[in-house]
């Protein structure tokens, strides 16, 4: 029997660390092979560069392709999707796979989908059907890659609700749940003592790993966003003597902005700051994991989602700064603090101090799957029948007319 080809894309570092299981899964199942096709800020200096570590998995890189984003501006988002298009449209017909793996809701991602559906190659979207209402283009983006989509491997049941009431066909539609609790149940991190030693960090007192993205349609605001969080930062580690572990941001517009301005405060810092481009997906799911240890007062803060979905998976305390994640399903290890020194100040303070809610954080359930999700995905993969079927798609929303426009 020959082997399905499965293409799969990947754009950034946060993203790559998501499709590990999928990729692991796809090179172990007996009827698949896959193909990696790296782009976007993995070939960045800037980001963070992260080609050696995906080659350090174990993962060969068949196609590089370079999206050039020419400065940080929405214009220059729009240059690269339009050049990113052609570049993929170029690398799939070297590769010429059976099915097309593209993750979430990036403009890579976005430009990835696009070349895969105008060129008849059916594509499989994962984490459609999500909500993040805060003023990222994140939501207009995915929802327009579901429909660009053939087959739909969410993290969740209401998002699968959201997917099919698009008008998909339920048949396309699979509640999977979310593919990085698949490593974290493994234990696939590092250890303990490993980041205490690699981040020179003292068990004893508090630690913060931060990370703050733009706010795509408020990118201009960026700096004004991440100033209070800084001070915030600052004036817990003075009097807390916490150790704050500071990333780059992903490359979206507005990002570049972020980092130079980390730069610059990394010039006159308090005594426990550190900046990294990339912790990378195995040591930032060590620190996560510090929560494990109850003694440890780990904090996950920022904007990302990873703060929201993969922090409950450690029991580890969140506090999500600002509207970025707004409407983002989230567990109840989750604070919530707006663009303001003093909320932030004491949201990181009940998260890092406050028993009651380190021990409500360790306890509470993950809305987002309990593992396998990546052996599902790879199963539904190769048990899926190509052609005619799978790529011409149908509307199942009727929209008939009865006193106006209904379902």
């Amino acid at each position: 029997m020959t082997k399905k080809i499965i293409a799969v894309f990947t754009g950034n570092r946060a993203e790559y660390g998501l499709q590990y299981p999928i990729l692991k899964a796809i090179d172990a199942h007996p009827d698949l092979e896959y193909r990696l096709i790296v782009s976007g800020a993995h070939l960045d200096d800037n980001f963070g560069r992260t080609l050696d570590e995906i080659r350090a998995d174990g993962f060969d890189i068949h196609e590089t392709v370079d999206i050039k984003v020419p400065d940080d501006t929405l214009r220059a988002t729009a240059y690269a999707i339009g050049s990113g298009v052609i570049a993929i449209a170029e690398a799939l017909a070297r590769v010429n796979p059976d099915i097309f793996v593209v993750y979430a809701d990036r403009f890579e991602g976005f430009a990835a989908v696009i070349a895969g559906s105008q060129t008849n190659v059916p594509v499989a979207h994962i984490e459609g059907g999500d909500l993040t209402e805060g003023g990222a283009l994140d939501d207009s983006v995915r929802h327009a890659m579901s429909k660009l989509a053939h087959l739909h491997f969410t993290t969740n049941q209401q998002a699968s609700n959201r997917v099919i009431g698009m008008g998909e066909e339920p048949w396309r539609v699979h509640t999977v749940g979310f593919p990085m609790i698949d490593m974290i149940l493994d234990g696939n991190f590092a250890s303990r003592e490993d980041v205490l030693a690699q981040y020179k960090l003292d068990p004893t007192r508090p630690i913060i790993v931060f990370t703050q993205h733009s706010v795509t349609t408020l990118f201009d605001a960026a700096e004004d966003q991440l100033r209070p969080s800084l001070e915030g930062l600052a004036k817990f580690s003075r009097e807390f003597k916490a150790q704050v572990i500071l990333t780059y941001p992903n490359n979206d517009a507005g990002g570049r902005h972020i980092y130079s301005m980390l730069e610059d405060v990394m010039q006159d810092a308090p005594e426990g700051f550190q900046l990294h481009r990339s912790l990378g997906r195995y040591n930032y799911h060590g620190l996560l994991a510090l929560a494990q240890t109850p003694e440890i007062n780990v904090v996950c803060a920022g904007n990302s989602s990873s703060g929201i979905k993969e922090s409950p998976a450690f029991g580890c305390p969140c506090v999500n700064i600002g509207t970025r994640q707004l409407g983002r399903l989230r567990a109840e290890n989750v604070l919530d603090a707006p663009y303001e020194k003093e909320a932030i100040f004491e949201a990181l303070k009940t998260a890092a101090l406050d028993p009651a809610f380190r021990k409500k954080s360790r306890e509470s359930a993950n809305p987002y799957g309990m593992g396998d999700a990546g052996i599902k995905i790879a199963k539904i993969l190769a048990e899926t029948e190509l052609g005619e079927g799978l790529i011409i798609k149908k509307m199942l929303l009727k929209g008939e007319v009865n006193e106006g426009w209904h379902r």
